[in-house]
């Protein structure tokens, strides 16, 4: 009979109905680490169905701890607008050009950020910009006059998060290596923002479900406890 591997038997140790604390979960994600630094993942179930406008979630979020990854972020802006948008840190800076280079393909981007002025122009690349999940809303204060406070908030931490076709929310909050209580703050920084975010058409249980997982490791219930006004 075959050697069972480490990662084989913690991953048979795993039990699959348990309810976990955050710390609990990290400890289990930690036994399945690799070479690199994996991201910890939220998935939040939610009672909601999102083919409904008014049961659409969505929203930006500050996580405290960051997310141990430098945002890319693009903006489009002009003259002076443009100057304090580099100086804050934008990866990318343009009009036109930056436009003609999103048509051809150049799309690395976390964050497009936008001047109230230049939606016209950014309303071109709705086709390219939409399906990523890119296009500018002032909803998520993504079209501001104020582009140098957007790039430094998407640069800081800032994550948005946004219910899918199944009703349910993914979102990185920062690195395995991250200390517990790191993750924690994150973790409390998006499920609040997720809950306060609640749409006026959710019927019944909001918060259904909520699990942490790794890069690679599996997924783990969270006790909805650990989750405020689920």
């Amino acid at each position: 009979m075959a050697k069972m591997t480490k990662k084989a038997k913690a991953l048979a140790a795993i039990d699959r109905e348990k309810f976990y604390t955050i710390e609990e979960a990290l400890g289990v994600l930690r036994q399945f680490k690799s070479k690199f630094d994996e991201t910890v993942e939220v998935a939040m179930n939610l009672g909601v169905d999102p083919r409904h406008a008014d049961q659409m979630v969505r929203g930006m979020v500050s996580l405290p701890a960051g997310t141990g990854k430098e945002a890319r972020v693009a903006v489009f802006a002009r003259g002076e607008n443009a100057e304090k948008a580099l100086a804050a840190g934008a990866d990318k800076v343009g009009a036109e050009d930056l436009m003609e280079d999103m048509l051809a393909g150049n799309l690395d981007y976390d964050r497009v950020i936008a001047t109230p002025d230049m939606m016209g122009l950014v309303g071109r690349l709705g086709k390219v910009l939409g399906p990523k999940g890119l296009m500018p809303n002032p909803k998520l204060g993504t079209v501001t006059p104020n582009v140098a406070q957007a790039v430094k908030d998407a640069k800081a931490g800032q994550v948005e998060f946004r219910v899918e076709k199944q009703g349910i929310i993914h979102s990185g909050i920062g690195k395995l290596s991250f200390p517990d209580e790191a993750i924690k703050a994150n973790f409390k920084a998006l499920t609040d923002a997720v809950v306060k975010a609640k749409p006026s058409g959710a019927k019944g249980k909001y918060v259904r479900k909520v699990s942490l997982s790794s890069s690679m490791g599996p997924g783990l219930k969270v006790d909805l406890a650990e989750v405020e006004g689920a």
